[in-house]
């Protein structure tokens, strides 16, 4: 599941496109919350807010059924991967890298 392939169709609401069958690990997709929409929207950066993370984490512990510290290795691992694409694309990977620190201080809670 990605953010950009769930859309508002109106009258219909909420619907997701674009569903692959894959076999994995639920987490994954959990973390992707954490931090693709500012990386699509790198001038307005909501991932990093003070207690945005947070919440979100708590949500995302609350509905998913993972653990909590589950879920922050997965931020972690998804980070790991997204700033390995971003130097690769010569860009920079600091969002990805602050929202790392969040997810590490949350596990050193």
């Amino acid at each position: 599941m990605h953010h950009d392939n769930i859309l508002d169709f109106g009258a219909r609401g909420w619907l997701a496109i674009d569903p692959k069958g894959l076999l994995g690990e639920r987490g994954f997709d959990y973390a992707n919350l954490f931090c693709n929409p500012d990386v699509g929207a790198p001038t307005h950066q909501v991932a990093t807010v003070p207690g945005r993370f947070a919440k979100r984490l708590e949500i995302v512990v609350e509905r998913s059924g993972l653990s909590r510290r589950r879920i922050l290795q997965w931020i972690l691992a998804w980070t790991g991967l997204s700033a390995a694409w971003f130097i690769g694309d010569g860009e920079s990977p600091a969002v990805v890298f602050r929202i790392a620190e969040l997810a590490i201080a949350e596990l050193n809670r």
